[in-house]
């Protein structure tokens, strides 16, 4: 099979269980039983992992050249988890297994995005149309989920993961084989100021999806939208950033990195606030969705293509794994604790106007990245 095919068959299988994850996860432990803060602390685990995890991982797979291997081992860390949870009771041992787990199976995707660069040689727009595969398995599930739970119960969630998740695994064996790279005995250490400011915006724009991800989906079920309607507005979203990969070869032709990242991150701040403020409004969420093409989209386009050129050919692995670690990992557990706490003090307007002020602080940060000629 060709490459790019095993690279899009991965990113597929992964997406579609992260979008079980993202959209329907939190109504899952809702019947449960935990409260919204619970449920925010859960959340927030995977992300509180990806702080120290992906990056030690990153490190290894660069000394080693075992890329391939580490990410089956992620994969199947996710199949045991997802096999344990219907078992699970308790807020305690729910929360143990997620946390296990995270340290493990969030070395994946990182080492995979270092994968997919590495075999497209320097040709960056090449990534969009590998990884907009990963847009259509998530936009299909999610689209798939809301049908689902409109006649099923909530509790067979953990069952459809542990589907994808077995994909997933099977996905892994074919990725292609890394190799091992040493640092020059000259080599400058690989954190650059770009690469420090990079990385800082990266966190705020992940702080920013933090009442997204985690109150979503409870946000409309307070406005009484459909649990269809709900996974069409799952979709949209999707749907708007698979447009920006299919395109993003002309993108990277006619626009800078930092003005993709200046820009989408400027979106960000008009998308959540539409959100927060005007969420009974059907045709505000539609255009709220549809901007999820720049406040994900190219933004995480342009940030993966960013670190190839910030951090020097022998931290390729540690630089895609520093930035799933403090952009995904650190911005992402502060995104879901801020969105809880906020939600939990004054309902969804604070927790999403929260998330509009992390992504100025995004564009803020971005900024210089223009200045340094990125």
């Amino acid at each position: 099979m060709p490459v790019s095919f095993r690279l899009a068959a991965f990113y597929f299988a992964s997406f579609a269980g992260v979008a079980l994850m993202v959209a329907y996860f939190p109504p899952y432990l809702a019947a449960r039983g935990l409260t919204p803060a619970e449920i925010a602390w859960v959340l927030a685990l995977p992300q509180l992992a990806r702080v120290v995890a992906p990056a030690a991982w990153g490190a290894i797979a660069d000394r080693s050249g075992a890329q391939r291997a580490i990410v089956t081992v992620a994969c199947a860390a996710n199949v045991a988890c997802y096999a344990l949870l219907p078992a699970t009771s308790g807020i305690a041992a729910i929360a143990w297994l997620v946390a296990l787990t995270s340290l493990v199976s969030t070395a994946a995707l990182p080492l995979v995005e270092a994968i997919t660069l590495k075999t497209l040689a320097g040709q960056a727009g090449r990534y969009g149309p590998i990884r907009l595969w990963g847009s259509i398995g998530f936009m299909g599930a999610v689209l798939a989920g809301g049908a689902w739970l409109d006649a099923h119960d909530v509790r067979f969630v953990p069952y459809a993961l542990l589907v994808f998740a077995l994909a997933t695994l099977g996905a892994s064996f074919a990725l292609p084989a890394g190799s091992a790279h040493a640092a020059p005995p000259a080599a400058r250490g690989p954190l650059t100021r770009s690469g420090a400011a990079l990385l800082a915006s990266a966190l705020c724009m992940a702080v920013a999806h933090g009442t997204l991800y985690a109150f979503f989906t409870l946000h409309l079920q307070r406005l009484g939208y459909s649990a269809s309607l709900i996974g069409f507005l799952w979709m949209l979203g999707v749907l708007a950033e698979v447009g920006v990969f299919l395109y993003l070869p002309a993108l990277f032709r006619r626009y800078a990195l930092s003005t993709l990242l200046i820009v989408s991150a400027a979106c960000g701040v008009v998308r959540f606030l539409a959100i927060g403020w005007m969420g009974e409004w059907l045709l505000v969420l539609l255009a709220a969705q549809v901007l999820h093409a720049a406040t994900f989209g190219s933004y995480h386009a342009a940030a993966v293509a960013a670190v190839q050129r910030t951090f020097p050919p022998h931290a390729h692995a540690l630089g895609q794994s520093l930035f799933s670690s403090v952009g995904y990992g650190a911005g992402g557990a502060l995104g879901v604790l801020a969105a809880g706490w906020a939600w939990q003090a004054a309902g969804p307007p604070l927790a999403f106007s929260v998330s509009a002020g992390a992504a100025l602080m995004g564009l803020f940060f971005a900024y210089p990245l223009k200045r340094a000629g990125l």
